[in-house]
């Protein structure tokens, strides 16, 4: 009897510096599911102890980006669990000092948007459609919510959770939401230029950029001096070292 081989859900690969995540479930919207919850997590911690690209690209094959998330829990214990799983790929998208890249061709509904806004760029298809449709089942997003406001202001986007309508990217980016709008044509070619941009940077310098900028961002201005110091002492020596041995050869 032959087998046949079902697709992956989600294609994780590495080309040089760059991981790419590729949502494969078109036929449910790239509705993500715990398995494919399970293997972005695995690769990102991979990375976590063990740095080897510099750069993540999440991306999606269909029409849609994102619709949302699977929803398979029927217990309290089970839905803490699915629950605390999408917190754990949040977080770990947060805080991984890779340079994240969302490229959005469709549709970003719910779980799907709040992954785009959770990248350092996304960049979105003119034509897609964008919204935390949560509030329509009654259901308030808190996993969105709980960091929603650091990238844009109360007064525009608890209107968006509130009433869950879709909204165009103009919006989306007018709102702090996401970086860039482009034509749906022109979107492959404007993640891979950014990729290149970010890949000719200093790699080292890249990181530490990344990582000062999210610490920045949680902590006390004069925290923030003290850390700066410290930061700007250690990266100018590594500089002058990197010069110095520059021209030794």
């Amino acid at each position: 009897m032959d087998h046949v081989s079902l697709p992956q859900p989600v294609l994780i690969e590495k080309a040089g510096a760059v991981l790419t995540f590729t949502l494969n479930n078109p036929e449910a919207g790239n509705e993500v599911t715990g398995p494919m919850f399970d293997a972005m997590i695995a690769a990102l911690r991979s990375e976590a102890i063990e740095p080897r690209a510099r750069v993540l690209r999440l991306r999606a094959n269909g029409n849609a980006f994102c619709k949302g998330r699977e929803r398979a829990g029927r217990d309290a214990a089970s839905i803490h669990a699915e629950v605390a799983r999408l917190i754990e790929l949040k977080k770990m998208l947060r805080s991984t000092s890779l340079i994240t890249v969302a490229e959005v061709q469709g549709d970003a509904f719910g779980f799907g948007f709040g992954l785009a806004i959770l990248c350092d760029f996304a960049i979105v298809s003119s034509d897609a459609r964008l919204a935390f449709p949560e509030m329509k089942a009654g259901l308030p997003p808190a996993a969105i919510m709980a960091y929603l406001g650091r990238y844009a202001l109360p007064k525009q986007v608890f209107p968006m959770v509130l009433f869950g309508d879709p909204m165009t990217p103009a919006v989306a980016l007018d709102a702090g939401l996401i970086t860039q709008v482009v034509a749906s044509d022109a979107l492959s070619g404007a993640a891979e230029q950014l990729v290149e941009r970010i890949i000719a940077l200093n790699e080292a310098g890249a990181r530490q950029c990344k990582a000062f900028f999210q610490a920045a961002e949680e902590n006390a201005l004069e925290q923030n001096f003290r850390i700066a110091t410290e930061a700007l002492t250690v990266t100018s020596l590594r500089l002058m070292q990197s010069k110095a041995a520059s021209a030794g050869h």
